[in-house]
């Protein structure tokens, strides 16, 4: 039972306006995790990119699709999957941890997307590959995965809302997701909403340099002092987000 809080949806829906290099840049200035902990490696990636950035709570599933199941093993079903959305605080983001090495078949195509989708998810991630990603895609249903494969082979959902490693990250049930075309990060709950204020802040940051850079005019002096410029506005916005 995943225990974690739900943050204000004014703060998740806020989230769903960065993309996810902001708001991992914003999670370092709390020094909350090691700078590189918490995010999906190169494994993950988008199907769609050209979507809109994914939040939600991590509704978590192993899988295998190997061979058919023995006799008597008792495995989850995607009703109970579903069922388990409502055990979290907001919006799901299916996270699926394929059991076979290498990964046989697909683990989700058309009518799982659309079921998920139906029922409130905002996305899909899985450590292995999906399918129909024609249909998929007119859903507007992101999903990230490490490929594709046009079969689903002997599809089993073997456990839900258990512990799972996806692209190098342990994920637990309620874990927030946050995720678009750069990949996929954690948000540690106890900071979302602390990050989800700051992102247009540190994104303004960033601007005195970008600014600088399409101004026309420009030397290595003038750079320099917009770089210096730059850090000191996200050093004292860091200070400012741990004396909270």
């Amino acid at each position: 039972m995943p225990s974690h809080h739900a943050i204000p949806p004014a703060d998740l829906e806020l989230l769903r306006k960065f993309d996810t290099p902001t708001v991992c840049n914003v999670i370092e200035l709390f020094n909350y995790r090691s700078r590189t902990a918490g995010y999906m490696d190169g494994r993950v990636t988008a199907c769609f990119p050209k979507l809109p950035p994914m939040v939600g709570y991590a509704s978590t599933a192993t899988y295998r699709s190997a061979d058919a199941p023995r006799s008597g093993n008792v495995y989850s079903s995607l009703a109970d999957q579903i069922a388990a959305f409502a055990e979290l605080p907001g919006p799901a983001v299916v996270i699926f941890q394929d059991l076979d090495t290498p990964t046989a078949a697909a683990t989700f195509g058309e009518v799982m997307c659309t079921t998920y989708k139906t029922f409130g998810a905002a996305g899909i991630i899985t450590s292995g590959t999906g399918r129909d990603l024609d249909q998929v895609e007119a859903l507007g249903f992101p999903c990230f995965t490490n490929g594709t494969i046009c079969a689903h082979g002997y599809c089993q959902i073997v456990q839900v809302h258990v512990p799972v490693h996806v692209g190098g990250v342990t994920v637990h049930p309620g874990d927030l997701i946050h995720g678009d075309r750069n990949g996929v990060t954690t948000v540690p709950n106890q900071i979302a909403s602390g990050v989800a204020h700051a992102c247009a802040e540190f994104m303004k940051a960033e601007a005195v340099v970008l600014d600088y850079l399409k101004s026309g005019r420009v030397d290595p002096k003038g750079f320099a002092a917009a770089q210096k410029e730059c850090r000191s506005r996200i050093d004292a916005l860091a200070q400012r987000l741990n004396r909270g």
